[in-house]
Protein backbone atom coordinates (compact mmCIF):
# COMPACT_ATOMS: atom_id res chain seq x y z
CA UNK A 1 0.00 0.00 0.00
CA UNK A 2 2.85 2.62 0.95
CA UNK A 3 4.57 1.51 -2.56
CA UNK A 4 0.96 2.36 -4.50
CA UNK A 5 1.18 5.71 -2.43
CA UNK A 6 4.67 6.97 -3.10
CA UNK A 7 3.90 6.00 -6.54
CA UNK A 8 1.36 8.13 -6.88
CA UNK A 9 2.77 10.58 -5.37
CA UNK A 10 6.13 10.66 -7.54
CA UNK A 11 3.48 10.53 -10.64
CA UNK A 12 2.10 13.72 -9.31
CA UNK A 13 5.33 15.77 -8.53
CA UNK A 14 6.36 14.62 -11.88
CA UNK A 15 3.60 16.06 -13.73
CA UNK A 16 3.65 19.13 -11.99
CA UNK A 17 7.32 19.62 -12.82
CA UNK A 18 6.59 18.82 -16.26
CA UNK A 19 4.03 21.41 -16.32
CA UNK A 20 6.30 24.05 -14.70
CA UNK A 21 9.30 23.85 -16.88
CA UNK A 22 9.10 27.18 -18.54
CA UNK A 23 11.84 30.03 -17.99
CA UNK A 24 10.47 33.20 -18.26
CA UNK A 25 12.32 35.96 -19.38
CA UNK A 26 11.13 38.61 -17.19
CA UNK A 27 8.26 38.97 -14.36
CA UNK A 28 6.36 40.81 -17.26
CA UNK A 29 6.23 37.55 -19.58
CA UNK A 30 5.45 35.64 -16.72
CA UNK A 31 2.56 37.62 -16.17
CA UNK A 32 1.16 37.95 -19.41
CA UNK A 33 1.76 34.21 -20.11
CA UNK A 34 -0.33 33.53 -16.82
CA UNK A 35 -2.76 35.84 -17.90
CA UNK A 36 -3.53 34.52 -21.09
CA UNK A 37 -3.14 30.70 -19.97
CA UNK A 38 -5.92 31.46 -17.56
CA UNK A 39 -8.62 32.57 -20.47
CA UNK A 40 -7.89 29.45 -22.48
CA UNK A 41 -9.55 26.06 -22.10
CA UNK A 42 -7.42 22.64 -22.02
CA UNK A 43 -8.73 21.00 -25.12
CA UNK A 44 -8.65 17.44 -23.18
CA UNK A 45 -9.89 18.33 -19.91
CA UNK A 46 -13.45 19.09 -19.11
CA UNK A 47 -13.22 22.60 -17.52
CA UNK A 48 -9.78 23.58 -16.88
CA UNK A 49 -7.88 26.06 -17.53
CA UNK A 50 -4.41 25.49 -19.74
CA UNK A 51 -2.40 27.27 -16.58
CA UNK A 52 -4.03 24.59 -14.39
CA UNK A 53 -4.33 21.28 -16.55
CA UNK A 54 -1.69 18.72 -16.25
CA UNK A 55 -2.86 16.75 -19.38
CA UNK A 56 0.00 16.13 -22.07
CA UNK A 57 -1.49 18.40 -24.73
CA UNK A 58 -1.63 21.56 -22.23
CA UNK A 59 1.61 21.31 -21.58
CA UNK A 60 2.29 21.26 -25.57
CA UNK A 61 -0.06 24.35 -25.51
CA UNK A 62 1.76 25.67 -22.83
CA UNK A 63 4.94 25.45 -24.95
CA UNK A 64 3.97 26.86 -28.20
CA UNK A 65 1.63 30.24 -26.14
CA UNK A 66 4.82 30.76 -25.08
CA UNK A 67 6.97 30.44 -28.05
CA UNK A 68 4.89 32.82 -30.06
CA UNK A 69 4.98 35.32 -26.98
CA UNK A 70 8.62 35.47 -27.36
CA UNK A 71 7.94 35.67 -31.68
CA UNK A 72 5.88 39.07 -30.87
CA UNK A 73 2.51 37.77 -31.26
CA UNK A 74 0.07 39.56 -29.93
CA UNK A 75 -2.76 37.64 -27.28
CA UNK A 76 -5.56 37.97 -29.68
CA UNK A 77 -3.12 36.47 -32.67
CA UNK A 78 -2.22 33.79 -30.40
CA UNK A 79 -5.88 33.23 -29.25
CA UNK A 80 -6.79 32.80 -33.09
CA UNK A 81 -4.39 30.43 -34.11
CA UNK A 82 -5.77 27.91 -31.27
CA UNK A 83 -9.62 28.68 -32.26
CA UNK A 84 -8.52 28.23 -36.07
CA UNK A 85 -7.04 24.71 -34.42
CA UNK A 86 -9.71 23.62 -31.38
CA UNK A 87 -12.62 25.97 -32.42
CA UNK A 88 -14.21 28.35 -30.11
CA UNK A 89 -14.32 25.82 -26.98
CA UNK A 90 -10.57 26.73 -26.59
CA UNK A 91 -11.99 30.30 -25.05
CA UNK A 92 -13.42 30.34 -22.05
CA UNK A 93 -14.92 33.88 -23.41
CA UNK A 94 -15.64 33.20 -26.71
CA UNK A 95 -16.90 36.15 -29.11
CA UNK A 96 -20.93 36.21 -29.97
CA UNK A 97 -21.17 35.24 -33.32
CA UNK A 98 -23.71 33.19 -34.92
CA UNK A 99 -22.11 29.87 -34.37
CA UNK A 100 -21.62 30.74 -30.63
CA UNK A 101 -25.66 32.40 -30.17
CA UNK A 102 -26.28 28.85 -28.63
CA UNK A 103 -23.50 28.92 -26.10
CA UNK A 104 -24.13 32.51 -25.39
CA UNK A 105 -28.25 32.47 -24.94
CA UNK A 106 -29.04 28.96 -24.74
CA UNK A 107 -28.92 28.93 -20.46
CA UNK A 108 -31.47 32.29 -20.61
CA UNK A 109 -33.57 30.29 -22.71
CA UNK A 110 -33.52 27.20 -20.94
CA UNK A 111 -34.91 29.13 -18.31
CA UNK A 112 -37.51 30.85 -20.12
CA UNK A 113 -38.81 27.91 -21.40
CA UNK A 114 -38.96 26.54 -17.89
CA UNK A 115 -40.81 29.29 -16.28
CA UNK A 116 -43.54 29.64 -18.94
CA UNK A 117 -44.08 25.52 -18.54
CA UNK A 118 -44.39 26.48 -14.98
CA UNK A 119 -46.63 29.36 -15.24
CA UNK A 120 -48.90 26.82 -17.87
CA UNK A 121 -49.22 24.44 -15.46
CA UNK A 122 -49.77 26.56 -12.27
CA UNK A 123 -52.72 28.62 -14.76
CA UNK A 124 -54.26 25.16 -15.71
CA UNK A 125 -54.15 23.90 -11.94
CA UNK A 126 -55.97 27.01 -11.21
CA UNK A 127 -58.54 26.16 -13.79
CA UNK A 128 -59.77 22.72 -12.40
CA UNK A 129 -62.62 22.90 -10.39
CA UNK A 130 -62.26 23.29 -6.56
CA UNK A 131 -62.04 20.48 -4.21
CA UNK A 132 -64.32 19.49 -1.44
CA UNK A 133 -62.62 19.96 1.62
CA UNK A 134 -61.33 17.08 3.81
CA UNK A 135 -64.80 15.80 6.32
CA UNK A 136 -63.68 17.13 9.86
CA UNK A 137 -62.68 14.61 12.01
CA UNK A 138 -64.88 14.74 15.12
CA UNK A 139 -63.51 12.64 17.10
CA UNK A 140 -61.14 14.02 19.89
CA UNK A 141 -57.87 11.80 20.64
Amino acid sequence: MRRLVLALFLAMLSATALAQNIEYRDSAEEARFRALTEQLRCVMCQNQSLADSSAPIAHDLRLEIIRMMREGKSDAQIKQFLVARYTDFVLYDPEVKPTTWLLWFGPGLLILAGGITIAVIVRNRSREAPRAPPPIDSQEW
